[in-house]
């Protein structure tokens, strides 16, 4: 059974007040065209899980311009100065997350673990309010998973039953939040037959994912 769904039938899915996952760095690898949907169907009051909110102008940041977003957790807001003005003003709830520690938060979640142990943050105000261990004479951190409502990726190539392969660096998030969300959709670049993607290639299987989006293509390139 095909996975292959429409654009605007795929974001329909996403409801107001809906924890999402998006996965990218700064652009690179993140779902463009899903994100873009989500504004254009004035999705809001979403809690929003990522490594950054993008560049001011791409289609992550308008996630934050357009006010879709009413609580943020991410591991940096420097490249969007209007994530900082809405944090600043009150208009939306940002908690920062060590990188290493979101990432394997998002990873625990999927792997169905209760947590992990962390040195990351003790003795700075990352800790507080959190159950502090002591092994073998050094304290860490316990931080909990982190699962969303839905996840929006971006993969390379996919075949028609979801099996995804990422392209070098886009890679990055879109495999852990793959796994830890409730309903997954993938925005790719190509969709080949069943068996055309050898095993071996398989980043993501199929079974992680419910729906695929055809990526369109654009009619300026970014080549940079």
């Amino acid at each position: 059974m095909t996975k292959v769904i429409g654009l605007e039938k795929a974001i329909s899915k996403i409801e107001n007040g809906m924890t999402i996952m998006v996965g990218g760095f700064i652009g690179c690898g993140a779902p463009s065209q899903l994100l873009e949907e989500v504004c254009r169907q004035e999705v809001k009051e979403l809690t929003l899980i990522a490594n950054d909110t993008g560049i001011l102008g791409d289609a992550m940041s308008q996630l934050i311009v357009q006010h879709c977003v009413s609580k943020l957790i991410a591991t940096h807001i420097g490249t969007n100065k209007e994530t900082g003005r809405q944090m600043s003003t009150g208009e939306l709830e940002v908690k920062l997350v060590p990188q290493g520690t979101l990432v394997e938060q998002i990873r625990s979640a999927g792997a169905g673990l209760g947590g992990i142990l962390t040195p990351t943050g003790i003795g700075t105000i990352v800790e507080e309010g959190k159950q502090k261990l002591v092994l073998n004479g050094a304290e860490y951190l316990l931080e909990l998973p982190v699962r969303a409502n839905v996840a929006l990726l971006n993969a390379y190539k996919a075949d028609k039953v979801g099996n995804l392969v990422y392209r070098r660096a886009a890679r990055n998030f879109n495999p852990v939040m793959a796994m830890a969300a409730d309903l997954v959709i993938a925005q790719v670049d190509n969709i080949v037959e069943i068996g055309e993607i050898d095993p071996d290639d398989v980043m993501t299987p199929g079974i992680f994912v419910d729906y695929i989006v055809h990526k369109q293509s654009q009619e300026v390139t970014d080549l940079g």
